[in-house]
């Protein structure tokens, strides 16, 4: 029974990661982010280094997690990589989110147009908190 229920968390991990996988790349494809990029710096004749970065970064990442690598920098050092990769993170959903225009519908849909900038208030302070909370409180 044991050996059914590892083959099934690995089948469910491997699913799980291939949906994941497959929505970034989607997400990657759709938004035209290598292009634009490359665009924008000029360096459209270097783009295979901008998708092997993002393809090892990846890959670094991902075995970094599996293996729990670590490399000891510091508080101080720590926190500020943590805060640049939370600011890349919110930037980056917020530019999604301004592409889609997921707020306006969402805000129309719920008939709450005139408390827009309450909602994006609120929905910034909800994952503030919640970041404070897993970094402060909550540690597995």
């Amino acid at each position: 029974m044991l050996k059914l229920h590892d083959a099934l968390s690995i089948l469910l991990g491997v699913a799980g990661g291939v949906a994941v996988g497959g929505g970034v790349i989607a997400l990657i494809i759709v938004l035209d982010i290598i292009p634009r990029l490359a665009q924008l710096t000029r360096t459209y004749h270097r783009v295979h280094w901008y998708e092997g970065a993002l393809i090892g970064g990846s890959l670094i990442g991902t075995l970094a997690d599996f293996w729990h690598w670590s490399i000891p920098l510091g508080r101080v050092t720590s926190t500020l990589i943590g805060l640049w990769c939370g600011i890349f993170i919110g930037l980056l959903a917020a530019a999604l989110t301004e592409v889609l225009n997921v707020l306006p519908i969402l805000a129309k849909r719920l008939k709450m147009t005139g408390y827009l900038f309450g909602l994006l208030m609120a929905m910034v302070a909800g994952k503030v908190a919640g970041s404070l909370f897993d970094w402060f409180i909550y540690r597995p």
